[in-house]
């Protein structure tokens, strides 16, 4: 048997028990709190023995050079592991970083357009949490902070930090997994589009001071906390005061299974 088949057995079993001994009147406690707390426990394990077992891999310098684009969309696909995003790259280039675990990348150019697609040379490797703990594994991303940019970032379990501050972001989607997410968005970009699609989760958001949102919340979270001092809630929409007015504005969805959520 596979490490991989090994851990993602043992997830499905453990989670088909809780699920059985709620039914029979066994246990009594809230299911879907549980589940979310045995896969963070799970994703903790593979994550220590990583570190604990793994060997480190060398990163890959990489720098994508902007060819004169006037904007660009980058979708960015990361199985597991380690995930930093900020700005920095060089006003030349699109985006510059070291990919532990190596990188495949395709650009092409359409009109004043540049559009890159980004993932690891081995997606399934990255799927295993025994190889999250290698520093081998993480990636380091500086984008231009330039130019307009739309970003589709597609992770599995992994620990992702972004940093958006400083960057033009006019579109973001995030799609995650059992996860550990820690996302700042961006304070000068005008009107930001942002979605975040999450399973198993923590989520962190943070919103710069001078920056107006809306939010909108779906699924079964189990625990939210949202700064209603800035964002005053009606129903499950949030929204700042100023929000139709504000030159710098975030309009953000986030749609996630269990998890916890944290906007402030």
């Amino acid at each position: 048997m596979t490490k991989s088949g090994l851990f993602w057995g043992t997830i499905l079993l453990i989670i088909g028990l809780l699920l059985l001994f709620s039914n029979l009147g066994i246990i009594a406690i809230e299911i879907w709190s549980a589940i979310w707390a045995v896969l963070l426990i799970v994703v903790g394990l593979g994550i220590l023995y990583g570190v604990f077992s793994g060997r480190e891999a060398p990163g890959q310098e990489v720098a994508i050079p902007l060819e004169g684009a006037a904007r660009a969309t980058i979708h960015l696909s990361h199985g597991a592991g380690r995930l930093r995003v900020d700005a920095g790259a060089p006003t030349d280039a699109l985006l510059e970083g070291t990919f532990g675990g190596g990188l495949d990348y395709r650009s092409d150019r359409k009109g004043d357009q540049l559009n890159v697609h980004l993932s690891p040379p081995d997606l399934l490797a990255m799927m295993v949490p025994w190889n999250w703990g290698r520093e081998g594994l993480g990636w380091l991303l500086r984008l231009n902070g330039e130019i307009p940019l739309s970003l589709a970032f597609e992770t599995g379990a992994s620990d992702a930090r972004l940093d958006l501050t400083d960057l033009r972001v006019t579109d973001l989607k995030l799609e995650t997994g059992a996860s550990s997410l820690n996302v700042t968005l961006p304070a000068q970009a005008g009107h930001t589009r942002a979605r975040i699609d999450a399973g198993a989760a923590s989520v962190a958001v943070r919103i710069p001071a001078q920056v107006a949102a809306r939010l909108r919340l779906e699924g079964g979270l189990a625990s939210i906390e949202v700064d209603e001092a800035r964002f005053p809630r009606a129903g499950r929409l949030y929204q700042s005061p100023n929000y139709e007015t504000a030159e710098n504005r975030i309009d953000l969805k986030v749609e996630a299974g269990v998890g916890s959520l944290r906007v402030r």
